[in-house]
């Protein structure tokens, strides 16, 4: 797999033959990974921290930025479970900074702290880049379900209106974007989000105001487009939460606004097979995360 995957085909399903049992929600809670080198606050609250996953040796390495899912809520894992996966990319050469935030149900979550949360932490990750030798021009926002829906607002941060909460004027600019299972159209999606995590329009784009009539014009990913960005949506074939219908026409609607966009199917996957590293699942996913950041694909890819 020397070349992106968009350069191949829009859509990549591959067969279902011969693959594991799809994982559930407990084996997903079980995950568990490395400690990481260095956990750094940037902010005061009790979530509003990243880990630093580092390589060995001497950098500057790439980053991967890992924002971790659980329906937006406290009750679904999360930092914990990614570590699997940041274990695996730091033994790549890959450095991860992989973050946790206020969730809806916590404290100065929802919105609009959530959002502010994703904003200080890539601001915290341009600032500690040079002390960890780590190459913010080699970059990728990779999130799980409702990571995925936050990594793709990552990358319509400049089309935030300057009036919003929301806004940042000069983001460090993330353009690849892998997004594992997300449900990242707050609009098109409210039903599946109500009916995949029981979680109402208002906790993730707050309430309207006459100042504010539309609550997603700087919290829908999929209306902050063009945004200059390439979007992986990596979807379980089996995937009940944020099935493949919804990867598909997030790609389809990004392609149409002007951006890049493409989809992999996981054969025989659920929504949790992605962020597990002993999987099949990540064996498809690593070339992709590899290609993104510009590096030579792995013997036998």
């Amino acid at each position: 797999m020397t070349d992106r995957l968009s350069a191949l085909l829009p859509a990549l399903l591959i067969s279902s033959a011969a693959v594991a049992a799809p994982m559930t929600l407990d084996d997903y809670l079980k995950l568990s990974g490395p400690a990481p080198t260095a956990r750094i606050a940037y902010g005061s609250a009790p979530s509003q921290f990243a880990e630093l996953f580092r390589p060995q040796g001497k950098g500057p390495f790439p980053v991967v930025v890992l924002v971790h899912g659980g329906c937006w809520t406290i009750k679904f894992g999360g930092i914990e479970q990614m570590r699997n996966v940041a274990g695996a990319l730091a033994a790549e050469g890959i450095a991860v900074w992989n973050v946790e935030y206020r969730r809806s149900d916590e404290p100065g979550g929802g919105y609009p702290g959530t959002y502010q949360d994703i904003n200080a932490a890539l601001d915290k990750l341009g600032m500690e880049a040079a002390s960890y030798q780590l190459d913010t021009s080699r970059i990728v926002a990779m999130g799980h379900s409702a990571g995925g829906q936050l990594v793709q607002w990552i990358a319509g941060r400049s089309k935030v209106p300057a009036s919003s909460p929301l806004f940042h004027p000069n983001p460090l600019p993330v353009r690849e974007i892998i997004s594992l299972g997300g449900l990242a159209d707050l609009r098109g999606e409210k039903d599946l989000i109500k009916a995949s995590c029981g979680r109402d329009t208002a906790e993730l784009a707050g309430l309207p105001s006459a100042a504010r009539p539309d609550v997603f014009v700087d919290t829908n990913a999929a209306e902050l487009m063009p945004n200059g960005s390439h979007t992986l949506l990596v979807t379980g074939e089996r995937d009940t939460i944020s099935p493949p219908r919804v990867a598909f026409a997030y790609a389809s609607r990004a392609r149409d606004a002007g951006d890049s966009a493409e989809v992999l199917i996981l054969p025989g996957a659920s929504h949790y097979d992605e962020v597990a590293a002993t999987s099949p699942s990540w064996r498809l996913i690593l070339p992709s995360i590899r290609a993104a950041l510009g590096l030579a694909p792995l013997a036998g890819q």
